[in-house]
């Protein structure tokens, strides 16, 4: 049986995924440091995870919007943006990285957000796959652990031996987050794909940067879990 390995495409920068990024390859310098790819793959996802916030009100579909090095300008992301940088910051120090993509339903989110999209499921949930060991991890950085801790969410651990991907429940046993279609691994954002989606799934407010992106997720987040 022959063995997987990954593509070459897995370490090389893409326009959006640009781990050639002068500040990108800065990041993953400092921060991914270890003794071999497991360690130095846990230490950029834990700075990833908690080192920029989890801010799903800034939907900046334009390119420059979602490049992994705007995470590092903005110092805050989505989940597919904070995916995109750990992918970015894990080929610049030699580890193969791509995307993964799955819809969620998620029971959790701000009133507002669920106003404003009018369904609990998130088309297009993204996600960081890490060649560690010779397989494909799964690493979702998105949850801040202040963010988790706010809502009462399990925060999600990479060892970077087993897959990190939401927990069905929440601390109280609420559902939290459900996989319910996967769409698969990706060397490049699908960009075009994700936005024609976006436009025919979800009401045009959804993309109004001038209305939802405007508004503040942190303090939405802080109003809904302080009486809890």
């Amino acid at each position: 049986m022959r063995l997987e390995t990954p593509e070459p495409a897995t370490l090389q920068p893409t326009p959006l995924v640009d781990s050639d990024h002068p500040a990108v390859q800065a990041f993953a310098a400092e921060q991914g440091r270890g003794a071999d790819d497991t360690a130095r793959a846990v230490a950029l996802y834990y700075a990833v995870r908690d080192g920029f916030r989890y801010d799903p009100y800034r939907l900046d579909l334009r390119p420059e919007g979602m490049r992994a090095s705007s995470v590092l300008a903005a110092g805050h992301g989505w989940c597919v943006t904070k995916a995109a940088l750990l992918a970015a910051a894990a080929r610049s120090i030699g580890i193969p990285a791509r995307l993964g993509f799955a819809d969620v339903r998620n029971h959790l989110s701000t009133a507002r957000m669920r106003e404003t999209m009018q369904t609990d499921l998130f088309y297009w949930h993204g996600y960081t796959e890490l060649w560690l060991a010779g397989a494909w991890r799964k690493a979702t950085p998105a949850f801040n652990l202040s963010l988790c801790e706010r809502f009462g969410l399990l925060p999600l651990e990479f060892n970077g031996r087993d897959d990190s991907i939401y927990h069905p429940f929440d601390r109280a046993g609420n559902r939290h987050m459900e996989y319910v279609h996967q769409r698969g691994s990706f060397n490049e954002m699908p960009l075009q794909q994700m936005t024609d989606d976006f436009q025919r799934l979800y009401p045009p407010a959804m993309m109004d940067r001038n209305g939802i992106g405007q508004a503040d997720f942190q303090a939405d987040v802080v109003r809904e879990t302080s009486t809890r």
